[in-house]
Order: C-alpha cells, then sequence, then structure tokens
C-alpha cells in the first residue's frame, strides 16, 4: 500500500515530520516520532520488526552519543536543560539526553519510513517528472544504481581469484589489507564503467534542451492527499501532547 504511493508525497510528508522532530524538544513527541512510522511500515509495508531494531542501530548509537555527551558535559547544553528541567523526568541532564537520543531516533525512523518504500527508480523518475530534474542528472543517478550492485560483485570476483591464487579459503569479511588492495582495481572498474556510460548517453543525444518522454513516471492520485491529510492530522495530534520550542 505505501509503496503505490508517489515518491514525491512521502517524501514532503517525511520532511515536514523531520523538521517537526528537530524543532520540537519534547521526549513524547520524538516517542511518537519513532512509533507512528514504525507502526506503519509493521502494519501496511509488512515490515518485519526485528528488521527494522536492526537497522536502527546506528542510529541509537549515534544518539547514545548525545546521550552521553548530555550526561558527561551537561554544563554546555543550557538550553537543552533548561528546556528538560520542567518535564516529567526527574534528571535534567539524563531527560536532555533521552530527548537528545529519541531524536536521533525518530529522524533516522522517518527516514527509515521512505527508504523502505520507495523504490529509486521511481523515485528519480517522479523528480524528473513532476520536479524537473535536469535528465543528464536523472540517468546518472540510473547509471550509478547500475554500478553500486555491479561493483559489490566485481568485488566479490576479486577476492575468490585472489584466495584461489593463494590457496586459501576467503574470508567472509575482508580485512583491512584486503580492502586496501581492492580499491585500485575497483576505482579503475568504475571509471571503465562510467567512460562507457558517459559515451552510451552521449550517443543517444542526451542534452539539457531536447525534448524528452519519461516512461513508466509515477502520478499523483486522490490515495496521495489521503495520506499527506492524515500524516499531517496525526503529526498535529502529536504536537498536542508535546511542549513546541
Amino acid at each position: 500500500m505505501l509503496k503505490a504511493l508517489n515518491p514525491l508525497s512521502k517524501l514532503f510528508v517525511c520532511c515536514i515530520w523531520l523538521v517537526a522532530a528537530v524543532l520540537i524538544f519534547d521526549a513524547r513527541f520524538q516517542l511518537a516520532a519513532i512509533l507512528v512510522p514504525a507502526l506503519a511500515l509493521v502494519a501496511l509495508n509488512r515490515t518485519s520488526p526485528f528488521v527494522l531494531l536492526a537497522l536502527t542501530v546506528p542510529f541509537a548509537l549515534f544518539g547514545f552519543g548525545f546521550l552521553t555527551t548530555s550526561l558527561l558535559f551537561r554544563q554546555e547544553s543550557d538550553f537543552a536543560l533548561r528546556m528538560a528541567g520542567e518535564s516529567l523526568l526527574a534528571s535534567p541532564a539524563f531527560s536532555a539526553g533521552l530527548t537528545l537520543f529519541l531524536r536521533a531516533l525518530a529522524c533516522g525512523m522517518i527516514s527509515l519510513f521512505f527508504a523502505l518504500t520507495t523504490d529509486p527508480g521511481l523515485f528519480v523518475r517522479a523528480l524528473m517528472q513532476h520536479a524537473k530534474l535536469p535528465p543528464r542528472i536523472g540517468y546518472s543517478l540510473f547509471a550509478g544504481m547500475q554500478l553500486v550492485p555491479d561493483l559489490a560483485g566485481e568485488a566479490q570476483q576479486m577476492r575468490l581469484a585472489r584466495a584461489m591464487k593463494s590457496g586459501r579459503r576467503i574470508r567472509r569479511i575482508p580485512g583491512p589489507v584486503e580492502v586496501a588492495g581492492l580499491v585500485i582495481p575497483l576505482l579503475a572498474y568504475a571509471i571503465r564503467r562510467a567512460s562507457r556510460t558517459a559515451i552510451a548517453m552521449e550517443a543517444r543525444g542526451l542534452g539539457p534542451d531536447n525534448p524528452r518522454t519519461i516512461l513508466n513516471a509515477p502520478g499523483f492520485h486522490r490515495r496521495d492527499g489521503i495520506f499527506v491529510l492524515a500524516a499531517l492530522a496525526m503529526l498535529g495530534l502529536c504536537c498536542l501532547v508535546a511542549r513546541p520550542v
């Protein structure tokens, strides 16, 4: 259901929620900003809760840095301490750090909502069709999306060839020395692919002034309006239970 929406509608809603998460310094609002996208992903997109928990680990580590900084260097965050001192949580320093921790998780969850429900190709087509993204940038993004998986496959082939040559088993996670040895060959491979792509784009007459037809570009439907209105209404309800700054 969420994947059928226009990517620009989801981008607009996610940007509004991100701005609200940054501006509203309240733990209750941050909790709501985490739970609403998470529940929408689980209920409407059938995303596994375990996958969501695994994907939020980097954001949790990032937020944990805010929490420890607030506890150890709380004299440098007067604004956060003043706002958090009136909250229900007992310790102002802990309350400020916890709010910052939740804010990092909220921003991460909102970003995951967009990333897990949006096809990158449709997003680029929507930008080209409705946001007037230049074709040169759009087709360069398409080329980059095709290059990244091929780059990973090429790196795996290089690792297999080197392991067979040396007579040892391939490691599941490459070490620093092995990664350093792959940098130059992969860079050369990427340059060759980029050169071929540039020649192909030029041969097909890709230019800024030529009229161009975009196939399979997603349009706007009634469900997009319903989604935007529902998301904004939910944001308003969350703001009512929080203390705006």
